[in-house]
């Protein structure tokens, strides 16, 4: 427990902000308990899966049993093209450069010369994404960054009209994780293939909110992180479908069929199929349960003075996560907002934890045209499997005593 955050407090506290990262579920608890035993009797479990001992065989087969499990639950074609990573932000770092460079190399060993070649990513992106393609530009990519309508959807009109021959990649997420629009990945996906471009989704906070099958979408790859599952940190997984041109972005050992090198966290990986399995098992009733709280909430905050949803969400929409509602809050900056309501008990956000040491507007609401002033003010309440309606009928009492002050 961290330091000056003790158990009975951490029972009072209401949490809502479940796109920064998740509570641990049981499923991954009980994945995880076997490879926190100390001492000799673990030795199975913790051994390096790379080796041929009796314990490093033990551990490659948990590995690879994970690995068909998740396969499976999202839907991909072959356990092989699930690739295990640290996270979703070294899975999107491998995807965007691994790809992009693999496909231009391709393009020039078939005869196709020296041409420049175009990246296309929406502004509405990580930075896990953005910063990649930011440095494919320095290194002589074009990079194309689609803006977003006033609802945070990218059409794919917007994509058809910055497609090119010379198009090797595009990066477009499936949820975003402030506003929770979902995006049209598949018809997206079949208009980059038709330009004869690669295509990556970050689906880091889809996963567990909405339908998803690989196979179905078409996508070339796709990031997953645990923790944003109720899984552990530190594990992810990069969907890389077969025979997709990729030039490995971790390089060692050769690991992962050689996609991405480094000792495999196995206990990560079981628990992390734990975890996803869990999620995709329960998705139907809990999404349901989710979008009712996310519109009986974003219904209750439209009546406080001062607060207006940064997009409008009907009732019962699917075009946007069960489970994330942004608001924007006039005559208050986020950050005050947040200290106040953590006073309270309540944690909850600005926008993405990745940037939440910054006092710039979220690059999110800039790229949908967003005023400046108003972008300060920016709330986002996020919620998932342990949150009950109780707790979000405080967080409104909570947000009326602040917004008195």
């Amino acid at each position: 427990m961290a330091v000056g955050f003790g158990a009975e407090q951490a029972r009072d506290y209401v949490y809502l902000d479940y796109a920064a990262t998740t509570p641990l579920c049981q499923e991954a608890a009980d994945a995880m308990a076997a490879y926190l035993v100390p001492g000799r009797v673990n030795l199975a479990a913790n051994a390096n899966a790379n080796s041929l001992h009796s314990p490093g065989r033990a551990a490659f087969s948990a590995l690879e049993q994970a690995r068909r499990q998740i396969s499976r639950d999202l839907g991909a074609k072959r356990a092989q093209e699930i690739v295990f990573t640290s996270g979703a932000t070294e899975a999107d770092d491998a995807a965007v450069l691994g790809m992009a460079q693999a496909a231009v190399d391709a393009r020039r060993r078939a005869g196709s010369g020296d041409f420049v070649p175009r990246v296309i990513v929406s502004a509405l992106e990580h930075d896990a994404v953005l910063k990649p393609a930011k440095r494919l530009e320095q290194q002589g990519f074009d990079v194309v960054r689609l803006q977003p309508n006033s609802r945070g959807f990218v059409t794919v009109e917007a994509l058809e009209a910055a497609l090119s021959p010379q198009t090797v990649l595009v990066s477009i997420q499936m949820a975003n994780s402030e506003l929770g629009s979902v995006q049209p990945v598949r018809e997206l996906c079949r208009t980059a293939h038709q330009a004869g471009a690669l295509f990556h989704t970050d689906a880091t906070q889809a996963l567990g909110k909405v339908p998803l099958s690989l196979q179905e979408l078409e996508v070339d790859a796709a990031s997953f992180s645990a923790h944003k599952i109720c899984g552990p940190k530190g594990v992810g997984v990069l969907y890389l479908k077969a025979r997709t041109p990729f030039a490995p972005y971790m390089l060692g050992g050769g690991q992962e069929a050689g996609l991405r090198s480094g000792t495999q966290n196995v206990m990560g990986a079981v628990a992390f199929a734990a975890a996803v399995h869990a999620a995709v098992e329960s998705l139907e009733d809990e999404s349901a349960r989710l979008r009712r709280m996310r519109d009986d909430l974003y219904g209750r905050l439209a009546q406080m003075r001062g607060v207006r949803p940064t997009v409008q969400v009907e009732e019962g929409s699917v075009e946007y996560l069960p489970n994330i509602v942004h608001v924007l809050v006039k005559g208050v900056e986020s950050e005050t907002l947040i200290l106040r309501l953590d006073k309270q008990g309540f944690g909850v956000s600005g926008g993405s934890a990745c940037s939440s040491g910054s006092l710039d507007p979220s690059h999110v609401l800039t790229a949908m045209g967003v005023p400046t002033d108003a972008a300060r003010g920016a709330l986002r309440v996020s919620f998932g499997r342990y949150t009950t309606e109780d707790d979000l009928s405080a967080f409104c009492d909570a947000l009326e005593r602040c917004m008195r002050k």
